[in-house]
């Protein structure tokens, strides 16, 4: 890695690898910033691409296809790599707490930390689900269950998943798909599988227009997905083992009792403790609060970013659509108050083109009130883009 020879005066500490750091590094690479000591806080070395995760856990993706390693990003951008946990902020003398080293210093801090499914209030959740993120751990299970499915592929599993957002959705149909590939293989009956999909309100995808909401309820249903709509899951307790397999109880608050083997958290968004305590102002779920120019309300030396930043004056869905947009500003921005210059304003737009892969290698394609029906087409065209955007972050 090059050596900066200016002299440091500013020290800049991006917390997270998501997808719009993941753009500020790039660009810090390309426009470096002379007398700027840049460096990247990271649980992870690798950061996942949310847009190809389902494809990744259909199968269709490998590992190292829908991942960004941190590492040689970071050498571009010549910056320094701490792969470490956040476990506080100390806003007043401008240091970052971290679980295995000391207090790293800072002038201005970007976070960009994602977001984690909320299990708080459900009994049994947080011991006995798996939760959507962090990613990795995500897939660790996913591994671990498709290695078990493909040693016993005639038992019978059956699969929960609480959440009915996009998401949900995604990682229903992506499970199925991949679980059914192995069933095929083996020559074993697909009735093995059971897929329960639990979702609190009783329509899917909330965020979304209602003609897309129709056409993936009908898609869920069509490939056998048991759909319990209108249903909270209020309690999630083990059974007696049967024979050597997990089997886990799902109690609604309907009274509904559902029996299944690995059970997915994929509900509403919420952030992790030591932000909440931090002193940053947030919502009522703990996201920051950012103004028009990604700058923390409170506290000016703070930006944020992706599903872990709600701006004030244009809320917008958690979507990585939004993250990848604010990349160029956040960068712009963080340029800009380190050279002592004016923050610039950033307007999201209001309606954006959403391509859901339906598990198939096929997409469904909306935007706003406008949607086209599942086809390969547009399943080529989000892979497309999708690979466009990850080989962005190859071979520096």
């Amino acid at each position: 890695m090059q050596q900066n020879t200016q002299p440091i005066v500013k020290k800049l500490v991006l917390i997270g690898g998501g997808h719009s750091h993941a753009i500020v590094m790039k660009m810090f690479g390309t426009k470096p910033l002379p007398g700027v000591h840049l460096t990247l806080i990271s649980a992870a070395s690798k950061t996942a691409y949310s847009g190809m995760l389902p494809g990744h856990i259909a199968g269709f993706y490998s590992h190292d296809e829908c991942h960004i390693d941190l590492q040689p990003l970071a050498n571009f951008a010549q910056a320094q790599l701490c792969i470490d946990t956040v476990v506080a902020l100390d806003l007043k003398n401008n240091k970052v707490l971290c679980a295995s080293r000391l207090a790293v210093d800072f002038d201005v801090l970007s976070i960009d930390i994602g977001s984690t499914p909320a299990t708080i209030s459900v009994s049994g959740a947080a011991e006995y689900a798996i939760a959507a993120k962090p990613v990795s751990q995500l897939l660790e299970h996913w591994r671990e269950l498709i290695e078990a499915v493909g040693k016993n592929p005639h038992e019978p599993i059956s699969i929960a998943i609480a959440g009915g957002g996009a998401g949900g959705v995604e990682l229903a149909l992506s499970m199925r798909s991949r679980l059914h590939q192995i069933l095929h293989q083996t020559q074993q009956p697909i009735q093995n599988l059971e897929i329960h999909l639990f979702q609190r309100g009783q329509e899917l995808m909330p965020n979304y227009h209602q003609s897309v909401r129709h056409q993936l309820q009908q898609i869920l249903t069509e490939q056998g997905i048991k759909l319990h709509l209108g249903e909270t899951v209020c309690k999630i307790a083990p059974i007696t083992p049967k024979e050597t397999k997990e089997v886990f109880e799902i109690k609604c608050e309907s009274g509904l009792k559902v029996e299944c083997n690995k059970i997915f958290w994929v509900t509403q968004a919420s952030a992790p403790e030591w932000l909440k305590t931090s002193g940053l102002r947030t919502n009522e779920q703990g996201f920051i609060l950012v103004e028009d120019t990604l700058q923390s309300q409170t506290h000016p030396q703070v930006f944020a970013s992706g599903d872990i930043a709600t701006m004030v004056n244009h809320p917008r869905p958690k979507a990585g659509v939004f993250a990848v947009r604010q990349g160029k500003p956040l960068f712009e921005n963080l340029q800009r108050i380190l050279l002592g210059k004016s923050l610039k304003p950033y307007k999201p737009q209001k309606q954006y083109l959403s391509l859901i892969g339906t598990g198939d290698k096929r997409a469904i394609a909306t935007r706003g009130p406008f949607t086209l029906p599942p086809h390969k087409l547009l399943w080529y065209y989000k892979d497309w883009i999708d690979r466009r955007f990850i080989e962005g972050f190859r071979n520096f």
